[in-house]
């Protein structure tokens, strides 16, 4: 492994343990020594890494952000595939990688005031609910979901989703639910 593989696999450590403990024991109460030693590295030498607990914490949304694009799309998949095999994935992936349901609550957690603002505001501009809407109009066109306002219907599915993968932080054992569960909060 050539030295800046290395440094890449120490930087992706360093974002997955602070996400991990970001989630489990709060931004706030996360020390930047917690962290170095959970990976296990010197304070110190974290600080090559990331320049602050907020810089880490801003790297972590912005990877959080980029995955939420891809509730983005879904042209030419009927609205009701496209967002099942959206939640099939999720769903596999969150078993396979307890990252995914973690970068789902720190998202959440990002959103909240008392946050550092600008990492807020990145948070608060991911555009999830509003892509889904958009898919739960055409959904509608389609007639394979309920008439309703397609952003309250999003903010439910999404709410409902959260809340697993929320339980999954705190229950690894947790099987996660059939995503036709879920889709019934929009069809017919």
């Amino acid at each position: 492994m050539t030295r800046e593989e290395q440094k890449e696999e120490r930087r992706k450590a360093i974002l997955m343990t602070a996400l991990q403990l970001f989630v489990e024991k709060g931004y706030h109460e996360t020390k930047v020594s917690d962290i170095a030693a959970a990976v296990p590295m010197s304070t110190g030498l974290m600080f090559h890494y990331f320049k602050s607990k907020e810089e880490l914490l801003a790297a972590l949304v912005a990877m959080g952000e980029q995955y939420t694009k891809a509730t983005a799309g879904g042209d030419g998949i009927p609205a009701d595939a496209f967002l099942k095999g959206m939640l099939d994935e999720l769903f596999k992936y969150a078993k396979l990688q307890p990252f995914v349901s973690n970068m789902f609550v720190l998202m959440a957690q990002a959103r909240r005031a008392g946050m550092p603002e600008d990492i807020r505001k990145m948070a608060m501009s991911v555009e999830a609910v509003d892509n889904t809407a958009k898919v739960i109009k055409r959904g509608q066109k389609e007639g394979s979901f309920r008439a309703g306002d397609p952003k309250l219907l999003a903010l439910c599915f999404w709410s409902a989703f959260q809340g697993i993968m929320e339980e999954m932080t705190i229950d690894k054992n947790l099987e996660t639910p059939d995503s036709e569960w879920i889709m019934g909060i929009l069809r017919k």
